[in-house]
């Protein structure tokens, strides 16, 4: 489609008209056709995707988005389009590129690279891109798709700082660049040096003749390119002859080709400038910060995908910067589009798909029909979900819950000849151990019992009731503690956890924090190991408050040696260059930290004292469910008449005074003091 009559070329400051054909006057009139067909195909891609893709339906547009002008207007595109994509494992980076390249029909014209440089063997060809585009169905100068997957394997920095030897794609940051790869010079010279050693064993057989060695039945040297080199030679030379004329070409005829080829300047890059290149990784150092906030294994969907929602273009910028350098990062361009964690709600509407599959294939395979009841489902969502791990872990697990007992389930009904209009409730008993299924038939109900392993949620349980209390009372202190001060709910506050022997208060993220957060927070920090001593006694507090401790001590220390918050102004370190003139001595210090942290603790055992019908409501709550969400723990406060910040308000990073007010209000009180010393009407000033 050629629709513009000029493209814009920069020249110096001003911007001229290339020489660019007039379109006719029926490529005229069929543009505005042809781009309301595109516009409309981009619709619908992106409604299809929606239907297929769960819960990435923001991901979606922005990715249509940022290849519109690629597919609906071509002849715009000079450079490579650039989209990042960063998500964790298991949330649809590459599905997306692969499905999005087949409904835009690129199917013929899509590549991709495994960037951890182990997919495609050890030859050349497979060792540089330009080499796996020369393989593709892209044509040079012509659109087309290529996915660089697993691109953060890709690093070029170490752990360290330290530069990394990448030997493999290294032409990849030439086509980011500009879309213009060089030759694979390698290549040609290997050819060449082929060419040099075909020469040498001519004039070696040359002498040989004659002087008259030459043995009986000795055939004469004759160079043949192999077909590998014929190829590379076709690609890179951009040759049109046919592979077996090419390998029978003479030596100096190649080197001829080959001596126009490097004079030539026209020829010398491979133009790829129109390419579609998706960038997609999992950026570890992205998501660090935000899962060191919650458990791996046992934090809610909903709290994990709030987290993730804030991470921005900054966040992926700090994360690249620790694997690659700036010039490279540069050349990824801005278009960084994230993912965030899936939401309850998205893994609950995956794990109904994902049950109703089994029992469709089932259906289909053995005429037995099966209806998985909502208490299945919910089962699978508590022993299946790994918020922090994406969606892998959840196949996997609904492969291992549903499959055996289902198929066991189809024999039976087969069996017991239940007819095949017949549908077959599946449900859990109450000991959650055993799939009860049962058919309604004319000869009344039928029932059996499948048993099935849940033991992810089991685990969960605490089932020591003496246990269950200890964790109860030492979170119900933290997460109390934490309301008063902050007048905020906890994320969430949890004792039934598989992947540790304990419990965890998940908190807001602060953008600023005051001297007085940082007290509160060490208050918080104490508020475990208070609690068990005012219920349980002093000699039954556990050692469970070792890691509390250890966090207040490093916070308390800050506060002093770091923050400048104590009588101390000077910061304090551990070691340093002492030509930076950095304060090491640390002893005097030590004194204020404990009294800091004394105080501190009878702040909080004096909190405690004050709520403790409070504390005691959280910690039956946690006996009781195991787990408190915001929204119930709002309640629980209310009810004990402490109000706190409305739930949506604890989903952005907090900054918890008014900075902006009291602002104008010093700016005010300055306004009326600069009044008040104003001279009344005809003074005169001093002097």
């Amino acid at each position: 489609m050629n629709s513009l009559t000029f493209i814009p070329v920069a020249t110096g400051t001003s911007v001229l008209p290339a020489l660019v054909p007039c379109p006719s006057r029926q490529a005229l009139e069929a543009a505005p056709r042809q781009l309301a067909q595109r516009q409309q195909a981009l619709a619908e891609i992106a409604a299809q995707l929606k239907t297929e893709l769960f819960g990435i339906d923001d991901i979606i547009d922005r990715v249509v988005d940022a290849v519109r002008a690629w597919y609906v207007l071509p002849p715009l595109i000079t450079r490579p389009v650039i989209v990042c994509l960063w998500g964790l494992t298991g949330t649809g980076k590459t599905q997306l590129t692969r499905r999005l390249a087949q409904l835009l029909g690129f199917y013929d014209r899509f590549i991709e690279v495994q960037m951890d440089g182990f997919s495609h063997g050890s030859s050349f060809r497979t060792s540089s891109i330009s080499g796996m585009l020369g393989d593709s169905g892209i044509q040079e100068g012509e659109p087309g798709i290529l996915v660089l997957d697993e691109f953060q394997r890709f690093r070029t920095v170490g752990k360290k700082g330290d530069d990394l030897k990448v030997e493999r794609y290294q032409d990849v940051w030439a086509l980011l660049s500009d879309g213009r790869l060089p030759p694979a010079l390698h290549a040609l010279g290997n050819i060449e040096r082929k060419i040099a050693d075909a020469r040498y064993e001519a004039e070696r057989e040359e002498k040989d003749e004659k002087a008259g060695d030459v043995s009986a039945g000795k055939l004469p040297h004759k160079f043949l390119l192999d077909p590998w080199d014929a190829q590379e030679l076709k690609r890179m030379l951009k040759l049109h002859a046919p592979l077996m004329e090419i390998m029978q070409w003479s030596p100096a005829h190649i080197e001829g080709l080959l001596l126009a080829f490097q004079q030539s300047h026209e020829n010398w890059e491979t133009d790829y400038s129109r390419l579609l290149v998706f960038v997609c990784g999992n950026l570890d150092e992205m998501y660090r910060e935000t899962a060191s906030r919650v458990e791996d294994c046992d934090t809610d969907a909903d709290i994990f995908h709030q987290l993730t929602r804030k991470l921005s273009l900054i966040d992926v910028k700090k994360a690249l910067g620790q694997r690659f350098k700036p010039e490279q990062i540069a050349r990824l361009g801005n278009l960084h589009i994230i993912y965030p964690s899936f939401s309850r709600a998205t893994y609950e509407r995956l794990i109904g798909q994902l049950a109703g599959r089994y029992a469709q294939d089932i259906a289909r395979s053995a005429g037995v029909q099966l209806a998985i009841g909502q208490d299945v489902l919910e089962e699978i969502y508590q022993n299946a979900v790994f918020p922090a791990q994406g969606t892998r872990p959840l196949f996997s697990s609904v492969h291992a819950i549903l499959s055996a007992s289902l198929v066991r389930a189809a024999l039976w009904a087969l069996e017991q000849s239940i007819p095949p209009e017949t549908v077959l409730q599946v449900s859990l008993d109450d000991g959650k151990q055993h799939f009860c299924v049962s058919a309604t038939t004319a000869g009344g109900v039928q029932r059996q019992k499948f048993a099935v392993t849940l033991e992810l949620n089991r685990l969960k349980q605490r089932a020591n009731a003496d246990f269950r209390a200890l964790l109860a009372v030492h979170e119900a202190g933290h997460g109390l503690v934490y309301s008063l001060l902050f007048k905020r709910s906890p994320q969430e506050i949890k004792i039934n956890i598989a992947s540790f022997e304990g419990g965890y208060n998940s908190f807001s993220s602060l953008k600023a924090r005051t001297r007085q957060n940082c007290l509160d927070m060490i208050c918080v920090g104490l508020a475990g190991r208070q609690a068990e001593e005012m219920v349980f006694g002093e000699m039954a507090c556990t050692t469970g408050a070792e890691q509390d401790y250890k966090q207040v001590t490093e916070e308390a220390a800050r506060y002093i040696r770091h923050y400048g918050f104590g009588e101390r102004i000077s910061r304090t370190d551990v070691t340093g260059d002492m030509d930076h003139h950095i304060n090491t001595d640390i002893a005097p210090s030590n004194a204020a930290i404990e009294a800091l942290l004394q105080e501190q603790q009878a702040r909080t055992r004096a909190l405690l004292a004050r709520h403790h019908k409070a504390l005691t409501a959280i910690a039956g709550a946690l006996q009781a469910h195991g787990f408190i969400v915001k929204e119930d723990m709002a309640s629980l406060m209310a009810a004990h008449g402490v109000a706190l910040a409305p739930a949506a308000d604890a989903d952005e990073p907090l900054i918890l005074e008014p900075f902006a007010e009291r602002l104008e209000r010093f700016a005010q009180e300055g306004r009326e003091r600069a009044g008040r010393a104003l001279p009344c009407a005809g003074a005169r000033w001093p002097g």
